[in-house]
């Protein structure tokens, strides 16, 4: 879910970055750029307690958001404790932002992490990379564990594998004893694994062999793209990427579908759009409120759904051309 898609400062349509990934029950805010909390009271999901937030970096368009929020879960009674992930000199940063939000009544834990770490999780890693923004600046990769594969219904009635918790143990992997003494293996009924789903967040990057090598094979790529190739020696000096060389990189990695952020206030979407998919078609320029959904590769192909976030009754009409 894209709640904030410009760069540096907002616009009337966009709001500086930040990006919720919601995979089950769980909602993990990657950035918090200026009016993110205002960005989800306005969407499907709401101010919910969240309970991580990652951060890319420590450029203002990426946490002004964070004192604000963290001051309104106060003010509701928040209980439930926060994680705040980040690149070394959040705590300092943490520290500098207390005269805003003042004393919280819930536990906040922050956590310092640097390029190669990993965070394990249920079924999935979430994995921090360097990127070419300055010193300590990180992207994030959600990896999904292997799923296993397809179970063969037709050959497990054949070896008379009973319905019921048998089949269930050998989805899970256990091997199961038939009453017959047989025993069966899950490779006897299973195909080859299936990959679980990668999605790739970038933040902010100049472009990056790094970059690439983590976004290889990955279903979703959300990479940054606050200029076009006109202001290319810009993009340069600034540490950040062009809209050709964020398609040129979803290219050489081969990725499912790559989605443009961090648009200059310089440029429309469409602009941007036209760059990047003259080299790498399948490509698409986030708006506030816009979702992508992942599914499992079986079951097709990333999806954008535009102003998916929104409710009803506050998508404006003639949602055309990205702005």
């Amino acid at each position: 879910m894209f709640l904030g898609t410009s760069a540096s400062a907002p616009t009337a349509r966009r709001n500086p970055s930040a990006l919720l990934i919601r995979r089950g029950g769980e909602r993990l805010l990657f950035d918090c750029g200026e009016g993110t909390q205002r960005q989800l009271l306005r969407s499907t999901v709401g101010l919910v307690d969240l309970e991580e937030i990652f951060l890319t970096h420590f450029h203002a368009d990426h946490f002004l958001g964070l004192p604000g929020m963290l001051k309104t879960f106060a003010l509701r009674a928040r209980e439930v404790p926060l994680t705040i992930y980040g690149p070394p000199g959040l705590r300092a940063l943490y520290d500098s932002m207390r005269v805003v939000f003042g004393r919280l009544p819930y536990p906040v834990e922050l956590t310092e992490i640097h390029a190669g770490d990993s965070l394990q999780r249920d079924g999935y890693r979430l994995l921090a990379f360097p990127v070419d923004h300055g010193q300590n600046a990180l992207g994030y990769a959600l990896v999904e564990d292997d799923r296993p594969g397809r179970f063969d219904v037709e050959l497990a009635d054949t070896l008379g594998i009973p319905f019921g918790p048998a089949r269930g143990l050998l989805q899970r992997g256990e091997a199961i004893t038939l009453d017959d003494g047989t025993v069966v293996s899950p490779d006897a009924v299973l195909g080859e694994a299936r990959s679980g789903r990668r999605v790739v967040y970038t933040g902010d990057t100049a472009p990056s062999t790094i970059v690439e090598t983590m976004a290889t094979g990955a279903d979703l790529l959300i990479h940054e793209a606050t200029f076009t190739r006109e202001e290319s020696e810009r993009a340069r000096d600034t540490e950040h990427s062009t809209a050709y060389d964020a398609a040129t990189l979803a290219q050489n990695a081969g990725v499912g579908l790559l989605a443009l952020t961090h648009i200059s206030t310089r440029y429309f979407g469409s602009e941007i759009a036209t760059e990047a998919t003259a080299v790498f078609p399948n490509t698409v320029v986030p708006r506030d409120f816009d979702i992508i959904e992942v599914p499992f590769a079986e079951r097709g192909e990333p999806t954008l759904i535009r102003l998916g976030a929104r409710p009803e009754r506050e998508s404006p009409a003639g949602t055309g051309a990205s702005q």
